[in-house]
């Protein structure tokens, strides 16, 4: 009874929600190998380039944005701050509940290479819609670790990241390198990355069951001082998957009937991202973004973005923000097959949906001592709403939609 009973996964938090600090600190850029099937949205599969590194001019920006610019100087690019950072997250929303603890450590050696390491936990308790329909609420654990380097040389910043994640029925490993360029005088910085990711995809109970999913992603990008006050950056992304990319838990419906998922075994993805961002007034900075997404699935997704921050006092950093996202079906995706077809899904996060996000953070000063370090704490909240077009519960017959909240809670410090 114990083997019918055993959770089985179908899906998971957003990884990129929970781990957008982490990333963004430990390599400049965010990255989203490891993604186990059902994980993420399909048309979320977004790596923010390298935003750039800008000359000293805008520099005021770059804080205003919370960190998502890096501010460099005109004549040489600025290795990443000594620092040291412990977050708690938690993500609560359509039967899953996710959260855990995760660390993260840099520090520089003799003004051109910076090293850092990462750990990451995630408790994962899921009674999700496609877990309480197929089998039983299940409770497990991953565990993701990473080590980096960095290493300037004049205009240049060099960035290899290796991470490595475990869980019960999911081994994920990964390797990035990156490369960003500033040119005239610092005005103009060019960014190039390519990801390597090796997954293998088990299935609990089943010693028999093991195959290997792969990715590969290339990333192009280039960030444009424009004014004193405003810079633009533009960034493209190809992501090729190759494998079981399925869930083996998963199920599809004929007719009514219950029949095991097929996905394609390759997927191709591109994606482009134009994202605008400078101060308003003496204290405050605004961002807007656009990302269009496309694969050889047919999904066609639109993300839409706009952001505020400011500085209150001299200890208080605010930012606010909203999105929307909407997408198309897979072109093998149905709530209910009239027919069996060679390709068949059910997997939700392939049908047409959208969601809106509303998220604040407030950063503060709790220590600091000019040129020698300083400490803040951080607060975020997100809240989202995701709606389906064409997916059902099963129990009711009704389209499905749920909440999610994320929070997290960090402490950053750097010396």
């Amino acid at each position: 009874m114990a083997a019918i009973k055993c959770a089985r996964r179908t899906e998971r938090a957003p990884r990129g929600l929970l781990r957008r600090w982490l990333l963004a600190a430990f390599a400049g850029c965010r990255r989203e190998f490891g993604r186990r099937p059902g994980k993420e949205l399909a048309g979320h599969r977004s790596v923010d380039g390298r935003a750039g590194l800008f000359s000293a001019g805008v520099a005021r920006i770059a804080g205003l944005l919370g960190g998502v610019l890096a501010a460099g100087s005109a004549d040489a690019v600025d290795l990443p701050e000594d620092r040291a950072d412990a977050m708690y997250h938690s993500f609560i929303g359509g039967g899953v509940v996710a959260n855990g603890p995760a660390v993260l450590v840099r520090k520089n050696l003799m003004d051109v290479v910076s090293l850092s390491a990462s750990y990451y936990v995630d408790m994962v308790s899921n009674a999700s819609i496609d877990v309480v329909t197929t089998a039983s609420p299940y409770n497990e654990r991953r565990e993701e670790t990473a080590v980096g380097l960095d290493y300037a040389y004049h205009d240049a910043l060099i960035s290899v990241v290796g991470s490595t994640s475990r869980e019960p029925d999911y081994v994920a490993d990964a390797l990035s390198v990156d490369v960003a360029q500033d040119y005239f005088g610092g005005m103009t910085t060019v960014s190039l990355g390519y990801s390597k990711g090796w997954d293998t995809v088990e299935k609990h109970n089943d010693p028999s069951f093991s195959q290997p999913a792969n990715h590969w992603q290339y990333r192009l990008g280039a960030t444009q001082i424009l004014t004193p006050r405003w810079l633009m950056s533009l960034n493209f992304e190809v992501v090729d998957d190759e494998g079981f990319l399925a869930s083996p838990y998963r199920v599809a419906r004929v007719l009514g009937a219950a029949v095991p998922e097929v996905d394609p075994s390759t997927r191709n993805s591109r994606a482009a991202t134009l994202r605008v961002a400078g101060s308003v007034g003496a204290q405050g900075a605004v961002h807007v973004q656009y990302r269009y997404f496309w694969d050889t699935w047919d999904i066609r997704a639109n993300t839409e973005e706009a952001g505020y921050s400011r500085y209150v006092g001299t200890r208080w950093l605010l930012d606010g923000f909203v999105r929307h996202y909407s997408q198309d079906q897979a072109n093998f995706y149905s709530n209910d097959f009239s027919a069996p077809m060679t390709y068949m899904s059910r997997n939700r996060q392939l049908s047409t949906f959208n969601d809106t996000a509303v998220g604040a953070q407030a950063s503060y000063v709790i220590a600091r001592e000019p040129a020698r370090y300083q400490v803040n704490f951080t607060a975020a909240y997100e809240w989202m709403r995701f709606h389906y077009d064409n997916f059902t519960d099963i129990r009711t017959g009704q389209l499905y939609w749920f909440n999610a909240n994320v929070v997290e809670l960090f402490v950053t410090g750097t010396f």
